[in-house]
Order: structure tokens, then sequence, then C-alpha cells
């Protein structure tokens, strides 16, 4: 059975989340966990493995648990087809993203872009980080360019360009493309386009909030 919605760990202290998903994502094997995942995962092993008395003072009871944030696609729905615009077999344009209210004290949004299904390792499509808390959406077609509007950034994704780059599975098969969303502590801060392991390690231990959606994209 998939975990709950709420299932969660404190990624301040080394855990992770995992966000309401299907059967599919929840079962990935640990090699191909997504690279903040594992950053959280790795971390948790040396906190266990550090002095008992240091962690039992940093831990929190209060900040356990992380908010749940509702995120969505006005352009598909949860689970169903992402249309060929937003791909490369098309203009490949970012999709439009929309999401509900962040937790108080949030600084800053980052949007993140998985697929899990690609053949050797988790594959970063985007990275979009510094989005002001009070924004509530993205419009579809955020330029590739490293600085976009207000403070939002772009960084390198795994074609390694800057930006978005659409879905572009092989030839014959259908992959799940996963949307996170993280509510942040604070400002990332990157005189350049970061590589997405980069932004993962950044993220991690200042997320209060966070959520997923996914689309199924297909070539034949």
């Amino acid at each position: 059975m998939a975990p709950s919605k709420f299932e969660a760990l404190d990624p301040n202290f080394g855990g992770f989340f995992i966000p309401h998903r299907k059967l599919k994502i929840t079962k990935i094997r640990i090699s191909l966990l997504p690279p903040i995942l594992l950053l959280f995962a790795v971390t948790a092993v040396s906190i266990s493995c550090s002095n008992g008395d240091d962690a039992e003072k940093q831990f929190d009871p209060e900040r356990s648990l992380i908010a749940t944030l509702d995120l969505s696609s006005p352009a598909f729905e949860d689970g169903g087809s992402i249309p060929s615009e937003y791909t490369c077999d098309g203009a490949d344009d970012s999709p439009p993203i929309r999401w509900g209210d962040v937790p108080s004290g949030t600084k800053s949004i980052a949007i993140v872009v998985d697929d899990p299904d690609a053949p050797s390792r988790i594959f970063r499509h985007w990275s979009v980080y510094n989005i002001p808390a009070g924004t509530n959406s993205l419009s579809a077609g955020q330029e590739t360019l490293f600085e976009l509007k207000d403070s939002a950034r772009n960084s390198l994704n795994d074609f390694g360009n800057v930006g978005y780059s659409g879905p572009c599975p092989p030839d014959g098969e259908t992959h799940e493309y996963v949307f996170f969303i993280y509510a942040l502590s604070e400002q990332l801060l990157f005189e350049s386009p970061p590589s997405p392991m980069e932004i993962s390690s950044a993220i991690r231990g200042k997320v209060f909030g966070t959520g997923s959606f996914s689309g199924m994209y297909g070539r034949q």
C-alpha cells in the first residue's frame, strides 16, 4: 500500500520527505532515489553515528514534521499525459504550475522536475529556485536564463542547459515526470547557474514544506 500523504521525516535533522505519490514512485529502489532524498538519507546515517547527546540537543519535536503543499498544473491532471508542447517534441516550454499557501516563515520557493524512469539514474529536467514566497504560480514558457523575474533563478539541468528542458524519453518508452515544490527558510545563494546536485545539497536543512504531482509522456 502506498504511504500516507503525510508520511515525513524532518530534513533539517537528516530525514527526507516522501510526498503523496503513486505506488510506482514510492517503490523506486534506493539506488534511484532523487539526489535530494539521497542527501537526506546520507545525513541521517551520519547523525545516527554521531554523539547521541549532541543529536538529542539539536532535535526539536515541534519541527519534526514538514508541511504538505498542494501542487498542480492547469495543463494536465496529476498522473495524466503531459501535452507535447511541454516536451522536446513540441515547443519545449515549461508548463504552467500553481500551488497553495506556503508555511509562515518561508523565504523562498524551489520547483524541481525529475525523471525517475531514466535508464541509469534520476534525471533532472528543471530546478528553479528563489521564487518569492508570496508567489502562487509560474506561467508557461519560463525563460531559459539564469536570472528570471524578481529574485527567481534557474539552475542547470542534466542536459547541461540552463532552465527547463522537457520530457524526451527514448523511442518506445513512457516515463513519469515528477514535479516537486519546496518551501524554504532562506534563499539559495549562487553567483552562476548551479548544478542539479548543488541545488539538492543547498535545499537540505531548509525545508518548511513540500509536495508533488506527476505527468506521463511517451514516444512511439
